[in-house]
């Protein structure tokens, strides 16, 4: 996500336990739902930036999973689904369909919606008789499991996004295995609202795991600036800090050190790429050794943190850091930091001050008399 700027991931198949928020790191922070089995699972992951947007987060199932985000005035419903598999009983997809419609029923019309979701399914190239809700970019024959995908974008009046960018096949294909090539996960959002989306396409050169490759759209999303907002004014580097000999010298060995890590990690990416473009032992033993020589970097690098944070910790400083660490765990697991808007009678949510005042009026007014 850092790499490639990605803002919001839908993530399906986690196979985690339990049902909770957790940090990932300083940058972003993950929302998940699982069941006791280590089995299905879904999750949004959300770049640290907008954690305070989070206004509501509905786990409906280990399939079906929701945020509402507050941006600029704007209201973000971020859908993360992952359909059964084409082997699995007729029951069990009737009832994620089922779970999926809900969650949109409940979201209201003027809201945007954007579903990342591995469907399991083929919409199929080409789009005559659909041409409302898709584009003629998909790939290869439509099945039972793709005709699924359509009917639900028709009932929701969605659009599925993949299929409206011409693309080589191999930013098409969302799903490699052996010598299949297919496209199963998809992202969807509202028809209306297809025109803030500029492009949309596989990323072939992630690994993120071993047969799913990731697909990421561009989204723009059209807001009204209000009247006294404020504006983020980006801080300045100190450059002029480095004429300081110890801040010089701090500076170069933590630039060597993030460069050493690095370097081993983007030619760890370039043998698995290498790999699997042609897959012989030889460029399989080279994947594995650097994959062996990155965990044993990352090891030693997180070694050393622990260390430092355990010499610090025994400091009157690393008392105060300690408090400071539990706080921020205890905000890590809340789904919501902060409330900061209030709905009206029908659910819909209130963004704008003069908005919320009349609500509160009204609610005060009717419990009062």
């Amino acid at each position: 996500m850092e790499r490639r700027k990605v803002d919001i991931l839908c993530v399906q198949e986690t196979r985690w336990k339990g049902s909770k928020a957790d940090s990932i790191g300083p940058r972003f922070k993950l929302f998940y739902n699982g069941v006791d089995s280590k089995r299905n699972g879904v999750g949004v992951v959300l770049k640290v930036e907008f954690v305070r947007n989070v206004l509501e987060v509905k786990r409906v199932s280990d399939r079906v999973m929701s945020l509402k985000l507050e941006i600029e005035g704007v209201m973000l419903n971020v859908v993360s689904g992952y359909a059964p598999q084409v082997s699995c009983e007729l029951e069990e997809k009737e009832r994620f369909w089922s779970e999926l419609d809900e969650v949109m029923e409940s979201i209201p019309t003027g809201e945007r919606v954007v579903i990342g979701a591995d469907f399991n399914g083929h919409v199929g190239e080409g789009n005559t008789g659909d041409e409302e809700v898709m584009g003629k970019f998909g790939v290869k024959e439509r099945n039972l499991e793709g005709q699924m995908v359509m009917d639900f974008a028709k009932r929701m009046d969605m659009a599925v996004v993949n299929t409206y960018f011409q693309k080589r096949v191999e930013h098409r294909v969302t799903y490699k295995s052996g010598g299949r090539r297919t496209q199963v996960d998809y992202i969807l959002c509202r028809r209306g609202n297809l025109k803030e989306i500029s492009d949309c396409k596989v990323v072939a050169g992630e690994s993120v795991a071993r047969q799913h490759r990731m697909v990421v759209c561009r989204m723009t999303l059209l807001v009204c600036k209000t009247k006294g907002s404020k504006i983020e004014i980006e801080k300045k580097t100190k450059w002029w800090k480095l004429k300081k000999e110890e801040c010089c010298e701090e500076f170069r060995q933590k630039l060597r050190q993030a460069l050493g890590g690095q370097d081993s990690i983007q030619r760890k990416r370039l043998a698995k790429k290498k790999w699997d473009m042609d897959r012989t032992e030889e460029n399989r033993q080279e994947y594995k050794e650097l994959q062996r020589r990155v965990k044993r970097e990352v090891s030693k690098a997180k070694q050393k943190a622990y260390d430092e944070l355990y010499t610090r910790l025994d400091t009157r400083d690393g008392e105060k850091d300690l408090y400071r660490l539990a706080r921020q765990r205890d905000r890590d697991g809340k789904d919501v930091q902060q409330v900061r808007v209030i709905k009206d009678k029908d659910g819909r949510v209130l963004t704008s001050e003069e908005s919320v005042q009349r609500r509160w009026k009204e609610y005060f007014e009717e419990l009062m008399n």
